[in-house]
């Protein structure tokens, strides 16, 4: 009885398949997990370079407040008639009211 053997493949052909799928996964991943996060960041640090005195703001934490005074890395926020709150400038979440609160058509 005579075995028969198939031909045996290349072994660089399986090394190159799976270097293909970790290549077709890893970009799957940049589209549906890490460009969008960086749009968010890009959107969210352009909002926060443009902050003006007299914005009305929201932190993260939900205070809602008018921004009285700009520093690089703080802001001053009027949240009653006495009461003025420094706030670091990376979490403010959103401004308030004007041009930015209109909805998009």
């Amino acid at each position: 009885m005579l075995l028969q053997t198939e031909p045996a493949q290349p072994a660089g052909r399986g090394l190159m398949l799976a270097f293909i799928y970790l290549v077709f996964f890893g970009l799957i991943a940049w589209f549906i997990l890490l460009r969008p996060q960086r749009k968010l960041q890009e959107r969210h640090q352009k909002m926060v370079s443009a902050l003006q005195k007299g914005d009305e703001i929201m932190t993260e934490g939900g205070i809602i407040g008018q921004i009285v005074h700009l520093a690089d890395d703080r802001v001053t926020i009027k949240s009653s008639d006495n009461t003025r709150l420094v706030v670091a400038r990376a979490k403010i979440a959103r401004v308030l009211g004007g041009e930015a609160a209109a909805p998009k058509s």
